[in-house]
């Protein structure tokens, strides 16, 4: 498999440095990244999340909700799109034959009727925990809006699967590679997954929403910017199971070591490290036009 880091537009959220680590002051809004990675497998391209899409660019407010278009006020870009960015890579939205989403809030989901001919594959507890949005916050993160014709969606049970690197249930996903598993880490929401897949010789694991700063994976002081914590506890549906599953791929990290390539949604620095560019940055144009592209 080839890898392709992109960041599907950043959110700007209130609070700047209490946020990000990195902007010059509070008074600021920050810039956090929405970390999705692009896969070119045999079976054609393979989308882990898709970030906000181009109708969120261009309709947000009948799109997205009003309470985290305040909070978050998006950087509507449409050339940072994951269409627009795969575009530049030489390929159409025909050629992304598999989205695999780690959870389906509206900043991981709005691009899924960029790709309408896409099979879409999710823990089968998000799926149902979003169609059924019970509570007010459910009403807010799950946007029905987005997600165009579900004929193509694909669940897997949380209970199922086989261990992997001590995590259990983990699911090889239907009609792709052995390599690519859906990995249950449930507590941002009832179905919340990562997304591990090899590449480049090692293993790499798209934590999703499981933790927001790269400093929580720090093994022995892990640590998060205040806003992100309170941003965190916010958003989860279990805390109990949300604090293992980190502890559980701090370890993880901690006995891989070089092997291992883990990644989250939503930290700019450590997208910019892993991708090579800032997060302002639309992925690099193909030097030549892809076989197969229009």
């Amino acid at each position: 498999m080839k890898l392709h880091h992109l960041n599907c537009i950043s959110s700007c959220p209130l609070g700047g440095r209490l946020m990000d680590g990195r902007s010059a002051s509070v008074f600021q809004r920050g810039r956090l990244c929405c970390h999705c990675a692009l896969l070119e497998t045999d079976r054609g391209l393979v989308l882990i999340d898709t970030g906000f899409g181009l109708d969120d660019v261009r309709q947000p407010r009948r799109r997205l909700s009003a309470f985290f278009l305040a909070l978050l006020s998006p950087d509507f870009r449409e050339e940072m799109t994951a269409l627009r960015q795969i575009e530049r890579l030489g390929f159409r939205a025909a050629d992304v034959r598999h989205v695999v989403l780690t959870h389906l809030d509206f900043d991981h989901a709005g691009g899924l009727t960029d790709f309408p001919q896409a099979r879409v594959h999710m823990l089968s507890a998000e799926h149902d925990a979003a169609v059924e949005r019970r509570t007010w916050l459910d009403r807010q993160r799950y946007r029905p809006q987005q997600w165009g014709d579900r004929s193509r969606w694909h669940g897997y049970l949380s209970g199922a699967g086989e261990p992997w690197f001590g995590f259990s249930a983990v699911r090889a996903l239907d009609g792709l590679d052995e390599e690519l598993l859906l990995v249950p880490l449930v507590g941002h929401t009832l179905g919340h997954a990562g997304v591990a897949f090899r590449a480049d010789g090692r293993w790499h694991l798209q934590a999703g929403d499981a933790y927001f700063d790269r400093r929580e994976m720090d093994f022995e002081h892990p640590r998060c910017a205040p806003g992100l914590r309170m941003y965190q506890t916010l958003m989860e549906k279990d805390r109990g199971l949300r604090l293992a599953n980190q502890q559980r791929l701090r370890q993880l990290k901690r006995e891989q070591g070089a092997n291992l390539s883990l990644m989250c949604s939503h930290d700019p620095m450590e997208f910019e490290a892993q991708a090579g560019r800032r997060v302002i940055d639309a992925v690099p144009a193909a030097a030549r036009p892809v076989a197969g592209a229009a």
